[in-house]
């Protein structure tokens, strides 16, 4: 969902919106996404309820005039009919529909808060799917080096940089498009970044970040470059948007023979959590620090990859298993012996 859409949303859902930017300080992409998910709610109670052809192009359904009424008017089972649309229709997993649902019910408490709900708010009661945990995907350290090696040819130093800082830094997509040169300290090697919330945090930089930041300077376009503070410069001489930087990770885990294996620019946040709680002696609160997260919980995941590893680790002991009861009358062989 573009910004300009946001106009084309009902004008309650616009005010929602506007306060999760202006008062509570969402970034621009947290508010983006419910406005995305309260669109398409909105349009399905349209269809839901007969006031828009089911024939009708779905994404050109107009909900610019679902007024309050409409709005308070919304029950329990419509919100559930929904979550199983975007599942059977849309292939949503279940962690898309548990967003919707947060979307849904975090919009409805606000109207309950704001006193524009004239009863009960129903919506309270929306039960989220229940999400599958899973051990978040990472590189292996060796897969690591192979991605970086692989930054050759064209824009190879600012590709090297951009890589190394996501695997060193564990930064976010949003947070590195964003770097500009005046975030960097290179006395004190640190990185100022605006993570989610717009909450400022200090990222330290080592000496292969520092080294790669340099060398890339050396290269770094200047002449006809519109936002010359950004540190991260497009062929057109702009900023790097998202996109690119996800098609240049895309393209690099290729080269690196990694391609369609699940790897993503995500991925390579969780491999740098992964790498420093394996290798750096870091405690978990160091890493939610570095990572700018809100719950220790969310943290905590890798140390649970980390377990995970030792597990395996001690089933692949050739000890193990198959050999173990060999073992044992080995020993009771040389028992008897004696």
């Amino acid at each position: 969902m573009r910004e300009e859409e946001i106009s084309s949303l009902p004008p309650l859902v616009v005010n929602y919106l506007n306060y999760l930017g202006g008062t509570l300080n969402k970034s621009e992409l947290t508010v983006l996404g419910y406005g995305s998910d309260l669109r398409l709610f909105f349009r399905y109670l349209k269809v839901y309820r007969g006031l828009a052809d089911k024939n009708a192009e779905f994404d050109s359904i107009d909900i610019s005039d679902i007024d309050k009424d409409f709005i308070c008017s919304v029950t329990l089972e419509e919100a559930y009919s929904f979550l199983a649309y975007c599942r059977n229709k849309r292939d949503n997993d279940s962690n898309a529909r548990a967003r919707k649902a947060v979307s849904i019910k975090r919009f409805y408490r606000y109207l309950e808060v704001q006193n524009i709900l004239p009863g009960k708010n129903n919506i309270a009661f929306l039960d989220s799917p229940k999400i599958k945990k899973s051990l978040p995907k990472y590189l292996s350290l060796e897969q690591c080096v192979n991605l970086l090696d692989a930054c050759k040819g064209k824009n190879k130093e600012r590709d090297y940089c951009i890589i190394l800082l996501f695997l060193n830094c564990g930064l976010r997509l949003s947070e590195l498009v964003n770097i500009n040169i005046s975030d960097i300290s290179f006395d004190n090697r640190t990185l100022k970044v605006l993570g989610k919330g717009n909450k400022e945090r200090m990222v330290y930089l080592n000496e292969a970040c520092i080294e790669s930041i340099n060398n890339y300077l050396k290269i770094r376009p200047k002449d006809g470059v519109i936002d010359r503070d950004a540190l991260f410069i497009s062929n057109r001489r702009t900023r790097i948007s998202r996109e690119s930087v996800q098609k240049m990770v895309d393209k690099r885990l290729e080269e690196a023979g990694l391609g369609n294996m699940g790897f993503s620019v995500h991925k390579l946040r969780h491999t740098a959590a992964t790498l420093m709680y394996q290798y750096g002696n870091t405690d978990v609160l160091q890493i939610k620090a570095l990572l700018g997260h809100e719950n220790l919980a969310t943290t905590e995941i890798y140390t649970h990859v980390y377990d995970e590893q030792v597990k395996q680790a001690v089933d692949r002991n050739p000890l193990n298993k198959r050999f173990s009861q060999n073992l044992l009358d080995d020993f009771d062989d040389e028992d008897d012996d004696d």
